[in-house]
């Protein structure tokens, strides 16, 4: 309880020193997502990280009847009765869903994502809930013994936001995004070759440091 007093109500005060302008912005911006995390795990307190908590929450909606009765491996004469597909279906949906943090992480470090995905979820009932795949590292083991770890508020308005804006799209007449732009390969060096070429200016410099040998007469 002290400890979470001298969280919640203590002042501190952290000083950033960088050798550049652009290296004190990062090392700012890190300080204060950390200062956010940190906030936010002392509210809600934190869950393994790496996306193992989704991972673990698709086993919620794998015991659901309605979910059994369509996707499950051993469906009994109880769940067929309480088929709603439509249920079912939207069901299906969020718990794909609910594998991509895992598996972009995985591919991203160079990992097969899906591979990951599998393992991760199998692991829950052989290790433990904490079982993760490390990017870092490349390994598998405890996520919170190895110190990857999330703030569950994080991971729950991620979730609840991913929902409301899945219910919007859903209940809208159509959608206006920006066009993709496409990118020019050749674009970035022609750039570079009209700046190498501007620096011929120079040579004017020669004429100016000339005109100032008078100044030694």
């Amino acid at each position: 309880q002290e400890r979470l007093a001298k969280l919640s109500g203590g002042v501190a005060q952290i000083n950033v020193g960088a050798a550049s302008e652009a290296e004190l912005k990062e090392k700012k911006a890190r300080v204060e997502d950390a200062l956010h995390a940190t906030r936010a795990a002392v509210a809600e307190g934190i869950v393994p990280g790496g996306g193992v908590s989704f991972v673990r929450a698709r086993k919620a909606i794998e015991n659901t009847k309605e979910w059994k009765a369509v996707f499950g491996k051993h469906q009994t004469a109880e769940d067929v009765g309480h088929v709603k597909y439509d249920y079912a279906a939207g069901m299906e949906i969020v718990r794909q869903a609910l594998a991509v943090p895992t598996r972009t992480i995985a591919d991203n470090a160079g990992a097969k994502g899906t591979v990951v995905v599998s393992k991760v979820a199998e692991g829950d009932a052989k290790i433990g809930a904490a079982f993760g795949f490390n990017a870092l590292t490349l390994e598998y083991g405890d996520m919170l013994k190895q110190g990857v770890l999330t703030p569950a508020k994080v991971d729950r308005t991620a979730l609840q936001n991913a929902s409301s804006v899945a219910t919007v799209l859903l209940t809208a007449d159509c959608v206006i995004t920006e066009k993709p732009q496409e990118k020019d390969d050749h674009a970035g060096h022609a750039h570079a070759g009209a700046g190498m070429g501007g620096m011929g200016g120079m040579g004017g410099m020669g004429g100016g440091m000339g005109g100032m040998g008078g100044m030694g007469f």
